[in-house]
């Protein structure tokens, strides 16, 4: 059976388990819609989170990031599960005691103030808003490549699946789809990474053989270890060493604090521990949710320097009509790009970028090929050896491709991808939807309205919400992990302080809480258009703040809000006594009952 037929099969199996799910499972009040009821096991519990708060960044981008750029992504790694330690620790039990369960209806609650309230809906928009675009893009490559068409029409797909599950199922639908997109995304990230470990260095073990000496095509080991053949490759081409980073150290700091920070301040992570009968059980869901989320994170470092060895040999100095038929794939998908500097017909790579900006083609394959039969590159050209793009975030999905693993575990990572993707788009949606119709129209604008009426509200705010993440996902402001990592600095800069604060800080009252929001969220956003948007050609570190890059100002962002919030709050009226004995409570780790919807 041909892998176009099996990621057929693969992917369109996935989709009707997620519908299934989802028609089960449909919600059929407010509370089945926000909290999935209340009563889903931690084990459940923690594999629906670990799905969640696994993105397309994760499953795609992230070790697509580990195979470019080396040492300097460990900082994704560094980040986003120190992160989740620091959320699952620190806030989640806290948060639970208290009973809201949306960010909004906390800061709303903590704060005595309908202001702060909207202060943070707006906040929740634009950080998913920001962080669901890089979903929806995910989505659009698995789509453009292994069911062969447009990117864009990948994302309306995309759009048309996460509608059905999202919008019927509410938060109870999401969270038992997640639990079986957790199956199949880890199974599918695994299962390759295992195949290339023992065909590379004869461990089973990723973890082991990223460390371990690569075997020759005998199956012989050579005595060289993986990452030490993989230093001598890259500094070759040009490239620094793998093992090393290029990153300033400030920067490197910052844009671990700004992940790890947002990560405990992302909305769509912490509704997960409401979903869970107790606080107690919320404890045990986020051991279980870290133990998930390991599985993943500690191989991705393996399958980042298992794919940049294979490429490498695989495409450098190869022929153009040599080269193997997945090159020529992802080519007609417009993620690779070959540009022949020297016409000798071979793909050189080496250090910089080929052209200006992604691939543009001057009509299809059939219509334009230069003299060997590519696509004809319409970019800008730059003056260097570099001949070849290739987009970060189609690694692991090119991965067994590239190492020429089976046709069914092609398939398989198709629909690990898009079950990632899928999983925290759903998420975001359903946090956009929730702060929409409970915690403005709900709690702000309209108390009286009814149960039926605010479910209602959250389906047509979710409907809009999928419309404007999929313009995103076809129109996206960087690659995955790049446009994840920004929504993790926002979220640092709006809301860990004003939670942290909240739950620690009796005398935060609401004027400080307004303020710190209202100052980290506009100087953050601020930050990244301008360098992103605005003035991307003076996006380098002589011009950064500080030296430091838009991924990692949003560490800035919350030092500020932290000062404001604290500055203000100290020449302000302190919030009523009623609120401090609240917040004395929820630091009690006792007697918790269950989430509140009003």
């Amino acid at each position: 059976m041909d892998v176009q037929l099996l990621t057929y099969l693969f992917v369109g199996g996935s989709f009707a388990l997620y519908i299934g799910i989802a028609i089960w499972s449909r919600a059929s009040s407010t509370k089945d819609f926000y909290v999935a009821g209340g009563g889903v096991s931690p084990i459940a519990n923690g594999a629906a989170t670990a799905a969640d708060w696994m993105s397309a960044a994760s499953f795609i981008s992230m070790a697509g990031i580990i195979a470019f750029s080396g040492y300097d992504a460990s900082v994704y790694l560094m980040g986003w599960t120190g992160g989740y330690v620091l959320l699952a620790m620190l806030l989640a039990p806290y948060l639970r005691k208290f009973g809201k369960f949306t960010v909004p209806d906390f800061i709303g609650d903590r704060y005595y103030s309908n202001v702060a309230r909207t202060v943070a809906v707006i906040c929740v928009i634009f950080i998913s808003f920001t962080y669901v675009a890089g979903q929806m893009r995910g989505v659009g490559i698995v789509f453009a490549r292994f069911l062969e068409v447009d990117v864009n029409m990948g994302v309306v797909i995309g759009m048309a699946i996460v509608f059905f599950y999202a919008v019927l199922g509410g938060m109870k639908g999401i969270t038992y789809t997640q639990v079986a997109q957790y199956c199949v995304l880890i199974f599918a990230f695994l299962v390759p990474a295992v195949f290339l470990s023992i065909l590379m260095t004869g461990h089973v073990l990723p973890q082991t053989g990223f460390g371990a000496t690569v075997l020759d095509a005998a199956g012989n080991d050579t005595g060289v270890y993986l990452l030490e053949r993989l230093d001598g490759i890259v500094q070759d081409l040009g490239f620094g060493a793998y093992t090393e980073g290029q990153k300033s150290t400030i920067d490197v700091f910052f844009i671990a604090a700004a992940l790890m920070c947002g990560t405990a301040g992302l909305p769509h992570v912490i509704v997960r521990f409401f979903t869970v009968p107790t606080v107690r059980d919320a404890r045990i869901s986020a051991g279980w949710a870290l133990l998930f989320i390991a599985l993943l994170y500690t191989t991705a470092p393996a399958v980042g320097a298992f794919a940049r060895t294979n490429l490498i040999e695989t495409v450098h100095q190869t022929e153009y009509q040599e080269l193997p038929g997945w090159f020529y794939n992802w080519e007609n998908s417009g993620l690779i790009g070959w540009v022949d500097k020297n016409d000798d017909g071979r793909v050189q790579m080496s250090a910089g970028a080929a052209f200006k900006g992604t691939p543009t083609f001057a009509g299809d394959r059939d219509e334009v090929t230069g003299s060997h039969g590519q696509r004809v590159v319409t970019n800008e050209i730059n003056d260097n050896d570099a001949e070849v793009y290739i987009d970060r975030d189609i690694i692991v999905l090119a991965n067994p491709e590239i190492g020429n693993l089976p046709a069914w575990v092609i398939a398989l990572v198709a629909a690990g991808g898009v079950a990632a993707a899928l999983s925290t788009a759903a998420g975001l949606l359903l946090v956009i939807s929730s702060a929409v119709s409970h915690d403005l129209l709900k709690k702000t604008l309209k108390p009286d309205i009814s149960e039926k009426q605010e479910l209602l509200a959250a389906r047509l705010a979710a409907v809009v919400a999928i419309l404007i993440a999929g313009y995103f996902g076809i129109n996206p402001p960087g690659f995955v992990a790049q446009v994840v990592a920004f929504a993790f600095g926002l979220a640092a800069a709006s809301f860990f302080p004003v939670i942290l604060m909240g739950i620690f800080y009796k005398r935060m009252n609401k004027e400080g809480a307004i303020a710190g929001m209202a100052v980290g969220l506009i100087f953050t956003f601020s930050y990244i258009v301008y360098f992103k948007f605005v003035s991307p050609d003076l996006n380098t570190a002589e011009n950064w703040l500080f030296g430091v890059s838009p991924e990692g100002i949003g560490t800035v962002g919350m030092v500020l809000n932290f000062i404001v919030a604290f500055a203000v709050s100290r020449v302000t009226a302190p919030p009523p006594e009623h609120i401090q004995h609240i917040v004395e409570d929820i630091r009690v780790p006792r007697g918790a009952g269950g989430a509140s919807a009003h």
